[in-house]
């Protein structure tokens, strides 16, 4: 494979220096800081999708990406990609009342538990639904492992645990200890259900397994929904679905004379049996109002020179939270600064760098994504409907929340992929006096959270790059400190805000080595792969022989 610049550089002694390296005055720290500014900015109102915030993203990704210098990559030689949606939103007042042993609780939307529907209803009304608890929700025949053991759940309500039931045992076990796999995600759980023929879910919260707090879940929980088209919806989402309070759980448990740490333990084990909650019954009351939209993917694209049926894709989805309940000053728009305005202003900073350099070998295509928070539906759809064949996709470089707090030693990928990215990405970054760290907190899952999942899914090698935590002001401690502070405060949260203290020059470093990744795989003709043991190997072997 031709050896990148850097890595020539490197073998000669000599320190690479990106602006040198990269076309157009190198990776901007200023044009990555003013994008987000822009995008984070009241006026977009949270980029919600199907929202005016939405036209205004979308119009200024667009503009943003036109005085790059590439050329339009969407449907009928335009920028954008239509994405079909149905988004399902509560319509007025939810009730709900828990009933156990001869006595009635009124629960608090938002507060006890949040409860949503995707089902097609026009309204959802449960009468006294017996409650059970399914353990962590799990039918993996190829680990040897049933949580529902038969079961019939129809007409009922299931009560599941989030994440695996690895994640608090000593030693691993059938799953990746606390590395979580796709079982272990909500999305999971709401689908297996839906098969299971339950007719609600209600996962039980808690802050480590899930990965963020109940503020995280309230703002979720209580904004739209979004499901692609089906006209068998009702196969794939249960009636009724949401999270509930580990609090109530606990009295809800004891209730039934049961222990919730006890139970819990026992669904850590392959010989669980769902149990019950004693005579526990939900009813549920609240209005659906359901319709179709049409949200956007938008695409730019640089032709490659001499394989142009080639393709390799810079990605970051554009959407946040829109607007929800005030915070405690007053604001109630979900800005989305580092999740993910980041993402995009590197996305339209390498479309800039790319068009002032030579074009590359193989055709470069420039993603902002749609609905990744409702559930990686614009990277869903572009992968179901792709606009360059998905056989000779070389690679997917997805991009997520890089640091607003200055240079790290680090870089960083979500999850163990499993894929050669991973390798490459930490090649690149040593080459360029830095360091690859592996995903930090394998226990958050993010493999499975991020647009790089629907490619991986469809064969794609694909990775997420975000930043690494050892700071050059500060080390490890320090990163780690900002992580958890914003994922406590600020994840999908008003204060996910752009300041004038934003530092976005280790944002700068970080697209640096992905410019240079990007530009290794457009320029080689190498064709990146999974690695054994990866879920996805085999679906990307099946079209070997469109990539010889």
């Amino acid at each position: 494979m031709k050896r990148s610049l850097p890595l020539l550089l490197l073998s000669l002694g000599m320190a690479p220096a990106f602006a040198a390296d990269i076309p157009g005055g190198g990776i901007s720290a200023d044009n990555l800081s003013k994008h987000v500014e822009v995008l984070a900015s009241d006026e977009f109102e949270g980029r919600a999708p199907a929202t005016p915030g939405e036209t205004k993203t979308i119009a200024y990704i667009v503009d943003a990406l036109k005085k790059a210098g590439v050329q339009p990559g969407g449907e009928q030689g335009g920028w954008t990609q239509a994405v079909p949606l149905v988004r399902a939103q509560v319509d007025g007042p939810v009730t709900a009342t828990l009933r156990a042993q001869g006595r009635s609780r009124t629960l608090a939307n938002g507060e006890d538990l949040v409860l949503q529907s995707l089902s097609p209803v026009s309204e959802v009304a449960l009468e006294k639904a017996p409650l059970v608890f399914v353990g962590y929700g799990v039918h993996a025949p190829e680990r040897q492992w049933d949580d529902y053991k038969g079961v019939d759940l129809k007409g009922k309500v299931a009560v599941v645990l989030i994440n695996d039931p690895d994640y608090e045992t000593p030693q691993p076990g059938a799953f990746d200890g606390r590395a979580v796999t796709y079982y272990g995600r909500w999305t999971y759980k709401y689908e297996e259900l839906a098969r299971q023929g339950a007719v609600g879910v209600l996962i039980v919260h808690e802050t480590a397994p899930a990965a963020y707090g109940w503020s995280t879940v309230r703002a979720s929980g209580l904004s739209p929904v979004f499901d692609i088209p089906r006209e068998d919806a009702a196969r794939y989402h249960t009636r009724v679905r949401g999270w509930m309070q580990r609090s109530l759980a606990e009295s809800l448990f004891a209730g039934a004379g049961l222990d919730f740490d006890a139970e819990k333990r026992r669904a850590q084990t392959a010989a669980f049996v769902p149990v019950p909650l004693g005579d526990a019954t939900l009813s549920a009351a609240f209005k659906v109002k359901r319709d179709e939209v049409v949200s956007h993917n938008v695409i730019g694209r640089i032709e490659g020179a001499q394989r142009p049926d080639e393709t390799v894709i810079y990605s970051a989805h554009w959407d946040a939270y829109g607007i929800g309940a005030p915070d405690a000053q007053g604001d109630g728009i979900r800005h989305g600064a580092i999740d993910n305005a980041t993402g995009v202003a590197a996305v339209i900073e390498l479309a800039r760098v790319f068009a002032a350099g030579p074009r590359p070998q193989r055709t470069l295509l420039f993603m902002a994504l749609t609905a990744e928070e409702k559930g990686l539906q614009g990277a869903t759809y572009y992968a179901a409907n792709p606009l360059a064949p998905l056989e000779k996709t070389a690679a997917v470089l997805n991009i997520e929340m890089l640091s607003p707090d200055g240079p790290n030693h680090d870089i960083a990928s979500w999850g163990n992929g499993r894929v050669s990215l991973e390798g490459d990405l930490k090649r690149v970054a040593e080459a360029n006096g830095r360091r690859y760290s592996p995903d930090p907190n394998l226990e958050a899952g993010f493999f499975y959270r991020a647009d790089h999942f629907a490619f991986a899914r469809a064969g794609v090698p694909a990775i997420t790059v975000g930043a690494g935590l050892d700071r050059v002001e500060g080390g490890i401690d320090s990163g780690k400190a900002l992580r958890d502070a914003y994922f406590a405060k600020c994840y999908h949260q008003p204060c996910d805000a752009w300041t004038k203290a934003w530092d976005a020059t280790g944002q700068a470093q970080d697209v640096g080595l992905l410019y240079f990744l990007g530009r290794e795989i457009a320029d080689g003709a190498a064709w990146p792969s999974w690695r054994e043991g990866s879920e996805f190997k085999a679906v990307r072997e099946r079209s070997e022989t469109e990539r010889k």
